[in-house]
Formats: structure tokens, C-alpha cells, sequence
């Protein structure tokens, strides 16, 4: 089963169920983690904020939230600032990974905490134990004398529950300073808990460190060259609406006939033929004859009149078979096949004709309009609204490309160092809402979503996937950076609109949402969407067709 990221129109898309709520995915990444322990302290397991795909990702909408820093501290910490050097690789990655690692912009905060904070939290955690504790010979909640309370909670876990409060009271002061800055689920406890214990024990003080990757600079080449963006969008044939209607008429059309058995001439344009088809391919020095599976075919039912949907020269080469009748021809696979492995193959097919069939058609009036399109008394009105339905398409299908092509050009015009943390976030988040598009369309068993949702295969997807993440976040960020430097604007009504929206969805498949990050993942689709509205104002864009 493959998972492949696409490149879907970030314009187009909307806050639904696909989004992944907080508790919907067994893949986590983890807000806070200390360089060398696997597990965090009690409360620091409740600061997982829920995962969502966030497809435009900006510096100011990407800092972390680790908790309220209201919480006034008896005297100040000093935290000091340096910038880390770009040596960090994420090692819950293969090492054939590693090898190529992403660029990591970094913050080392080393935080001092004075004796006063530290006092105080131990008096706060001594207030707990003595709430809860049942000390035999005491009321519950009555004061406890330290020394008994001490003896009988045990001085090793008042000693880890008070680094544990120190932390959490003090960690939100010390990230206020890279507040807009450091980026969701990035930060890392780098001193060891049992170092903190060693001096909170022996200077009644505490000292930590913590390092945050921070948002990474857009650098545009040239200085704000997306000003003047010159797109060429390529637009497929098929989605020409005045074809695509008429096609689809026939399609019509051909389901009110019936077929008849050709016994009396060959393939004509028109006709339905059932074939057995089989290629080869032969080397260079014609040594060595290989089959080619991808064109092989059983009972092939082939019409005619989609002849542009098989290798160009294979209608040709069978005008004119007969019931009973095999012919052989060399064809070669273009250079534009859907399949790599086959472009520019010289092949030699083999078609054996098995039946051959006509069509016997009614001859169109309005007597078939509710037929063809049901509401419909005239053809007329058929023709009108099926052209009108494929004008939608068409449009759409245009936007869709247009929005593609911008967002490729501006992906080359940017240089971005992007953090490991980043890029896995990323990663894990197009990852998720996959795996949620397969289990919506598929039932897995808990084997099957137990093997997709494996540390082994995210980080596969992770590695096979990793030009098409860069690709994303490149085009996040330059978004972002868009909006910013043009002061871009969406309107109160419409934020508060898809806001609902998007809980009503939530609501409807009765899944958990956190308000906040719903608002904010629609701030962010609603900020792409006028970017991508801006461009295509400012930006010269020519259509062709291919």
C-alpha cells in the first residue's frame, strides 16, 4: 500500500474531518522531551496539544504554548540567550536518513533559578503531599510536622516532585522571550532530570537548559521577486468543458442503445471490440525477449472511440481486424507515458480479436431528455446543463493549476534552512491525514492500522517523502511571508463563518476538537487562500494546453 504526499491547491482546501483530531491518531510528537529520558514528568504529559494538517504554516501562528506564565514567581529567573550551532539530527530517524541532515535553527536558553523560586515551590509541593497524604495518626488535611510528612512521603520524591514544579512554574517565564519564534513541538529540556535534582540538592537553586528550534528565515531570490511572478499553467486537454459536455452526451447517448455481434465485416471507428493483448520487448542485440505484464490484457473491451486513452498507433494498427483474426505490429511507448519504466520502449503487441460489436443507437430527441439527464423535457436543456456542470469543473480545474504553478514558482524562489523539528512535523501530519483518507475509504483491521502507524513505517514515508515535504513547507512558509509583507487581510465574518463550520464537522463525526487550534488552522487556510488571491492579481499567467 503506497502513501504519496499531493499537491492539492491549498486554496481549495477546507477544515473537515480529514483534519486530525487530538486523540484520532496513534502517530504523537511529543511538545516537550528531555535530551535522555524517554518519558516526561506527570504534567508535562498534559501539554500535548492535538495535531492538525497544517497546510499554511507561518512563524507567528507556529510558537509553542507550554503553559500560562501568569503565574507570578516570588523573584526573578535569569535566562540567557545563545544560538546554537547546526549539529542537532533527530535520531528517531534511520541512519540512512541522518546522513543528509536538514539544516536546524536553534535557541539554547540556560535558565538560572534563585533560591526564593525554589523555596517557594517546595513549600507549594509540601502543601499538596499534605493534602493528600493519609500520614496513620493525622487527619486528613491537617498539618503534618515536615519531618514525619518527609519520612513518610520519602525525601527522594518530595525532591523530584519539587524539580517538577520549579519546572513547570518557571518554563513558561523562560519561553516567553521566544514567544512568535520557536516552533510547536520543538522544545527540548536539554540538562538531565537527575543533573537538576544533583543541584537543586546541593544549592537549593536549579539551573536548565532548554533548546527550541526557532522559524527560519525566507530569503527570496530575487528580494521580493514574487511582485512580478510570469506563470505558465498547463491545462489538460480533457478538462475543456465544451469537449468534456459533449462527451459526456455521448456517454449518454450510448447507454439508451444495445450492442450487436459484427459477423460480416472488420473494426470500424465506433465499434467495441473484445481483444487479448499481449507485448514484448527485445534488447538491443535482439539475445533477449522480455514480456511486458503492463500491457498484457485478457478479454480487453476496447472502444473505439477512446482511442486516445492507449498507446498512440494501437487503434490504427487494428482498423479492419476480424472476429477470429490476430495481428502483430511494433509500437513505442512515448515519452510521456504515465509509466516510467516503459517510456521510449520499442514493443512488438500481439492482438488477438475475440468478438466485435456495433452499436445500435436511438436517434436523439426531446423524448429522451429526462433519460439523459433526469429534470430535463429538451435536449436542448440536456446539452446546457451538462456544459454548465463541466464549466464548473473547468474552472475549478484552472484555479487548482494555477494555484499549483504559483506555489511551484514561489517554492524556487525562496531559500529556507528548515528545522528537523519541522520537517518531521510536517511529515507526520501529511502522514496522518492519509492513513485518516485510507481509513475513511477502507476498513482496517488493527493489524493493518497497527503496522501503517509504526515508528518504522512514518519514518519510511518520512525518508521516501522528503523532497515533497521540503516542497510543502517551502511553500507554507513563502506563503506566510506573503501575508505578512503585504499586510494581507480576510474579514472577521468569514473567519467566525468557517470557524463554524468546522466544529459542525467536527461535531458531525463526533470527533474531540480544541476551539483554539480550530480557529487558528482557519486563520491559516484563510491566509493561503488570500495570498494565492493576491498572485493571481498581481501575476502575468498564461495558459496552454497540453
Amino acid at each position: 500500500m503506497e502513501l504519496s504526499v499531493s499537491s492539492t491547491s491549498p486554496a481549495l482546501l477546507k477544515l473537515n474531518h480529514h483534519f486530525l483530531s487530538k486523540n484520532s491518531l496513534p502517530i504523537k510528537i511529543p511538545s516537550l522531551h528531555f535530551a535522555n529520558d524517554k518519558k516526561l514528568p506527570s504534567f508535562y504529559r498534559q501539554t500535548k496539544r492535538p495535531s492538525f494538517l497544517r497546510k499554511f504554516a507561518s512563524p507567528a501562528s507556529s510558537s509553542i504554548a507550554v503553559g500560562p506564565s501568569n503565574d507570578r514567581l516570588p523573584a526573578d529567573i535569569k535566562v540567557t540567550e545563545t544560538q546554537e550551532p547546526n549539529s542537532r539530527v533527530s535520531t528517531s530517524l534511520p541512519l540512512s536518513f541522518m546522513e543528509k541532515p536538514l539544516c536546524e535553527i536553534q535557541i539554547r536558553l540556560s535558565v538560572e533559578v534563585p533560591p526564593a523560586v525554589c523555596e517557594d515551590c517546595y513549600k507549594r509541593v509540601m502543601n499538596e503531599f499534605t493534602k493528600q497524604a493519609k500520614v496513620p495518626g493525622f487527619r486528613p488535611g491537617k498539618d503534618v510536622p515536615e519531618s514525619i510528612l518527609l519520612s513518610y512521603v520519602g525525601k527522594q520524591n518530595v525532591q523530584k516532585a519539587t524539580v517538577e514544579s520549579i519546572l513547570k512554574r518557571t518554563l513558561p517565564h523562560a519561553m516567553s522571550s521566544v514567544t512568535g519564534r520557536a516552533l510547536r513541538d520543538s522544545v527540548q529540556i536539554a540538562t538531565k532530570f537527575t543533573d537538576m535534582e544533583k543541584t537543586y540538592l546541593s544549592l537549593n537553586s536549579l539551573r536548565y537548559d532548554v533548546v527550541v528550534d526557532v522559524a527560519p528565515e525566507v530569503i527570496w531570490i530575487p528580494e521580493n521577486g514574487y511582485r512580478n511572478l510570469k506563470i505558465v499553467v498547463e491545462i489538460d486537454r480533457e478538462i475543456d468543458a465544451q469537449r468534456a459536455s459533449e462527451q459526456e452526451l455521448r456517454q449518454r447517448h450510448k447507454s439508451l442503445g444495445s450492442m450487436r455481434i459484427i459477423t460480416d465485416r472488420g473494426l470500424q471507428i465506433g465499434d467495441v471490440a473484445v481483444l487479448d493483448v499481449s507485448a514484448t520487448k527485445t534488447d538491443k542485440d535482439e539475445s533477449n525477449v522480455q514480456n511486458i505484464p503492463a500491457a498484457e490484457s485478457k478479454g480487453f473491451h476496447f472502444d473505439t472511440e477512446h482511442g486516445d486513452r492507449v498507446i498512440p498507433g494501437f487503434l490504427d494498427s487494428i482498423i479492419g481486424i476480424q472476429r477470429g483474426e490476430t495481428k502483430s505490429f511494433p509500437l513505442v511507448f512515448p515519452e510521456s507515458w504515465k509509466q516510467e519504466n516503459l517510456r521510449g520502449v520499442h514493443a512488438q503487441f500481439t492482438v488477438e480479436c475475440k468478438e466485435l460489436f456495433y452499436r445500435d443507437l436511438p436517434e436523439l430527441d426531446d423524448s429522451f431528455a429526462d433519460k439523459l439527464l433526469p429534470g430535463c423535457t429538451t435536449l436542448q436543456q440536456v446539452k446546457e446543463s451538462l456544459l454548465q456542470k463541466f464549466l464548473e469543473v473547468e474552472q475549478t480545474a484552472r484555479e487548482q493549476a494555477t494555484d499549483n504553478a504559483i506555489l511551484d514558482q514561489l517554492c524556487k524562489m525562496v531559500e529556507i534552512d528548515i528545522p528537523q523539528s519541522l520537517f518531521e512535523e510536517q511529515g507526520r501530519q501529511l502522514y496522518g491525514a492519509k492513513l485518516l483518507e485510507i481509513q475513511a475509504n477502507m476498513k482496517l483491521n488493527e493489524q493493518q492500522l497497527a503496522s501503517l502507524s509504526s515508528p518504522k513505517a512514518v519514518n519510511e514515508f518520512l525518508e521516501n517523502q522528503k523532497e515533497n515535504i521540503t516542497r510543502v513547507i517551502k511553500q507554507n512558509l513563502a506563503v506566510g511571508d506573503i501575508f505578512k509583507r503585504e499586510n494581507l487581510q480576510f474579514s472577521t465574518e468569514d473567519l467566525v463563518k468557517e470557524v463554524e463550520n468546522s466544529i459542525a464537522e467536527f461535531k458531525r463525526h463526533k470527533q474531540e476538537y480544541n476551539e483554539e487550534r480550530v480557529k487558528e488552522q482557519v486563520q491559516e487556510v484563510l491566509e493561503g487562500a488570500k495570498v494565492l488571491e493576491w498572485l493571481r492579481e498581481h501575476s502575468e499567467i498564461q495558459y496552454i494546453s497540453r
